[in-house]
């Protein structure tokens, strides 16, 4: 399903973010949150978004006055993608920013 008002999709029939029941199948050109960033991994998962074909939005979070209080290093980006993009986009962001597991390390 799909919330307009958070652009986000879910498999509940309500939006798991406003709790709205105002949903609806996603379109393929429905634009849907894919993650928020900092500046810098923005910058870098858009270039690789980019690589890939996969049209995408950005939105800064804090705007351009709040960024300028705090520094632009610490503003936040939100990205979304269309639905009919946004597995395989979720799948470039898994793979750009998981942690592997060394199975070196012990853990205690």
């Amino acid at each position: 399903m799909y919330c307009e008002k958070c652009g986000i999709s879910f498999d509940t029939n309500y939006c798991s973010a406003c709790g709205s029941k105002n949903v609806r199948t996603p379109q393929p050109d429905d634009m849907c949150f894919l993650t928020e960033k900092e500046l810098l991994w923005s910058e870098m998962l858009e270039d690789v978004l980019r690589q890939n074909n996969v049209p995408f939005l950005t939105k800064k979070a804090l705007g351009i006055g709040m960024a300028l209080k705090v520094g632009p290093m610490r503003e936040s980006v939100r990205i979304c993608v269309p639905y009919s993009y946004l597995q395989g986009a979720k799948m470039i962001v898994e793979s750009l920013f998981s942690i592997p597991k060394d199975d070196n390390c012990d853990e205690n």
